[in-house]
């Protein structure tokens, strides 16, 4: 039986749920973020908190929801009330990475696995330019489409007890950037010196869904020098309109 999307359903007693094609593109990216900004003004006295992964959203309200049959016909007026055809203002971060063998922990393995050389890896994975769909499972962690399909690979089967901050992997058919230290199952290619998440800052993450990213590969003592620079308050992340 062939499902009409988007689909709006109850998600326990606190969330409702909004599903949307199950594919990774950004046609439905569009879509959700524009749905996603719609919601957040529309019902911005009720307190809901929304969130937003590949395609699907995630609505959720302080406490117990009443009427919800109610507001899931609100949802449905608003979805398809919502005028998709818009121009993102998205940004493009460019984001400096290490691959030496030193941060690229797994290079020699995904190598093997894709018989190709390292140096290709590392031209292969600068080489897109990057989708954030979304950001979880940590605080200012980057998933990010558009990975070249030569460099999928799945998951370590034994997940990495600790992954250090700033560690850039390999998961599936994506890429994406570890904002600190945590156990973690991704294929790591290298480490950005980047400071993705910082509770002291506003905002404490400076990229958004929509937005764009291009790595930029560096040598171990650019790296070692960004990050001085960074803790002395005097690097300045490149970050421009896209126009894509």
């Amino acid at each position: 039986m062939k499902h009409k999307y988007p689909q709006i359903k109850p998600m326990g007693d606190r969330a409702i749920l909004i599903d949307f094609e199950p594919e990774i593109n950004e046609i439905i990216l569009e879509k959700l973020l524009k749905i996603k900004e719609i919601i957040e003004n529309e019902l911005f006295e009720e307190k809901i908190e929304v969130i937003n992964t590949y395609h699907s959203l995630l609505i959720i309200y302080p406490s117990t929801i009443e009427n919800l049959y109610d507001k899931i016909l609100t949802f449905r007026s608003l979805v398809s009330e919502a005028n998709i055809a818009k121009n993102f203002n998205s940004q493009i971060h460019h984001v400096p990475v290490c691959y030496d063998e030193e941060f690229g922990l797994d290079l020699e393995l995904i190598a093997k696995d894709k018989k190709i050389e390292i140096s290709d890896i590392i031209t292969l994975h600068t080489a897109p330019i990057y989708t954030i769909y979304f950001i979880g499972f940590l605080p200012g962690f980057l998933y990010l489409g558009g990975l070249d399909n030569r460099l999928e690979i799945s998951r370590r089967s034994s997940p990495r007890m600790k992954v250090e901050k700033g560690a850039v992997g390999i998961g599936e058919k994506q890429t994406g950037i570890y904002p600190k230290s945590s156990p973690g199952g991704w294929q790591i290619i290298g480490n950005s010196p980047l400071i993705f998440f910082d509770k002291n800052t506003i905002p404490p993450c400076v990229f958004s869904p929509g937005d764009k990213v291009k790595f930029h590969s560096v040598s171990k003592s650019e790296y070692f020098q960004i990050s001085r620079q960074i803790k002395e308050g005097k690097f300045q992340l490149k970050t421009e309109k896209y126009h894509g």
